[in-house]
């Protein structure tokens, strides 16, 4: 069977729902039951005994325009395990783009980033090329960039709080720096934080990383680690924006692509086309009531 969500605007939702209850037939899938959720107001549900579940997304889509939604193929449950991507999933920043800004190189970096998010570049190559061009920057301006340019995005606090407070373990892992996600994870509430370190050396940064790096296969090691720690059928969400996130957005149970990548999001099961992460738990059918606000 498939399940799929999304959060649709009232106005004409009955027509909507006619029509692509209609095309899905014509695709060969059946509806067997689309209605609105009485405890999530604006998040409508279809019921299909299977299908195509690109081809799903594609038709809801072109019915509902670019949603929040996700799609499963079972009851869609709250996951007893949260695994995140930072940069511009968390928080609303590249974080080395940002600093690379306190060294007056941010658009030469900010240009690789942008490349290597979409899968043209290989990340490692590209990273260890951006932190070669921070050499020499002063530690401070990591502090600096922390205060001045970093921000959650809306809801974070609330999607992760919430999460835990219903028993889910939360993890963040990042392709970017402990310097930046252990205070954004301390701020946000996640449990365990897997990142690279910058190197530093008589007070600025050496142009290297401490440690070996933390890529895609990276992020899908922490899940599966963290998953199996669980048992059997632990249901895990998975958050991301960019090509380093692909494995584990496809690895997950709900794999979701937050205001994404192409790539990122073709790969996902689900995706927010909105700011506010607060979509998520209206996706998993956490009423409101049950949030607990950041």
């Amino acid at each position: 069977m498939l399940i799929a969500r999304l959060i649709a605007d009232q106005q004409g939702i009955e027509t909507r729902v006619d029509a692509a209850s209609n095309a899905l037939s014509d695709a060969g899938m059946p509806v067997a039951l689309a209605g609105m959720l009485d405890f999530c107001g604006d998040v409508l549900q279809f019921s299909l005994p299977g299908g195509d579940r690109s081809q799903l997304i594609r038709i809801l889509v072109e019915h509902f325009g670019q949603t929040d939604l996700l799609v499963a193929d079972h009851e869609i449950e709250v996951p007893r395990l949260f695994v995140s991507d930072m940069d511009s999933t968390m928080i609303g920043q590249e974080c080395i783009d940002e600093l690379a800004d306190f060294a007056g190189i941010k658009d030469k970096v900010a240009a690789i980033t942008e490349r290597a998010m979409q899968g043209e570049l290989d990340f490692a190559s590209a990273l260890t090329e951006r932190v070669g061009l921070l050499e020499d920057l002063d530690e401070s301006a990591i502090d600096r960039c922390l205060t001045e340019r970093i921000r959650p995005v809306p809801g974070a606090r609330t999607l992760v709080q919430t999460l835990a407070n219903k028993g889910c373990r939360t993890v963040l892992v990042t392709g970017g720096f402990h310097h930046f996600a252990d205070p954004i994870a301390a701020q946000l509430g996640f449990e365990r934080v897997v990142g690279n370190r910058l190197a530093v050396a008589g007070g600025k940064l050496t142009g290297g990383l401490a440690g070996p790096i933390s890529d895609a296969s990276t992020k899908l090691a922490t899940l599966v680690e963290e998953r199996d720690a669980l048992g059997e059928g632990a249901r895990v969400l998975a958050t991301g924006d960019g090509a380093n996130d692909i494995p584990m957005i496809e690895a997950a149970d709900y794999g979701i692509a937050y205001r994404a990548k192409p790539k990122a999001r073709d790969a996902a099961n689900g995706r927010i086309a909105s700011e506010d992460l607060t979509a998520i738990l209206k996706l998993l059918g956490i009423p409101r009531s049950e949030w607990v606000e950041g």
